[in-house]
């Protein structure tokens, strides 16, 4: 699946703040005259946002790490649908909260030995990785805190805990040293503007 628009991804462990800055870069590309889709996942169409309360509401245990990647995989195929292709096609810059890779660290890597399973997956329904990804890296324990002072009621996975905050921590370093060519890591313990200075510059090339 190939498309002209530029696919812009954040990760990170819940709490990194990768969703304020994936607004604060999408303000700034608009006051440039960019046209620019947010989104995110799990989530982005109204099939995927109804899937995301049955992964991200309810008992930590509610579901298995193989039952959570078919249900991943069935939000981010209508996601990318309904979504992100029709924005690429039209030459505009998809920001995405959230994608692939976050499958294969929560469900691949911390959940289980279900890294392999999740390629292959991705490569039958997905067939598409973003053009860059930022990983913003974070304190696992500030982040966990920051995560559960939301109280949105979406607190599944920051449930799961301290230890797993580490894992997942650990397991997008890993991939950022996989994908090295596309991931870039930022430093998330600094202020928010600092931050989106960086993120600015690694995307456009330029100064903020």
């Amino acid at each position: 699946m190939t498309a002209p628009g530029r696919f812009v991804t954040f990760e990170g462990i819940d709490g990194s703040g990768k969703s304020t800055q994936a607004r604060l870069l999408a303000d700034a590309l608009r006051r440039r005259g960019q046209e620019v889709v947010e989104t995110r996942e799990p989530g982005g169409s109204p099939g995927a946002e109804e899937i995301r309360r049955l992964l991200l509401e309810g008992d930590p245990g509610r579901w298995s790490a193989e039952t959570e990647i078919l249900l991943f995989t069935a939000a981010r195929r209508d996601h990318l649908e309904r979504t992100i292709l029709p924005a690429l096609e039209a030459g505009k810059v998809v920001i995405c909260d959230r994608f692939a890779d976050s499958t294969r660290v929560y469900q691949g890597i911390t959940r289980g030995a279900l890294r392999e399973v999740v390629d292959r997956l991705h490569e039958m329904m997905i067939g598409r990785e973003p053009d860059i990804t930022l990983l913003i890296d974070m304190d696992p324990q500030m982040g966990l805190r920051r995560a559960l002072a939301r109280k949105t009621g979406e607190d599944r996975f920051e449930a799961f805990g301290l230890d797993m905050q580490r894992r997942m921590r650990a397991g997008f370093l890993a991939l950022a040293r996989e994908f090295p060519d596309r991931i870039r890591v930022v430093d998330g313990n600094r202020a928010a503007e600092t931050i989106a200075a960086e993120v600015f510059e690694i995307v456009t090339g330029t100064p903020a």
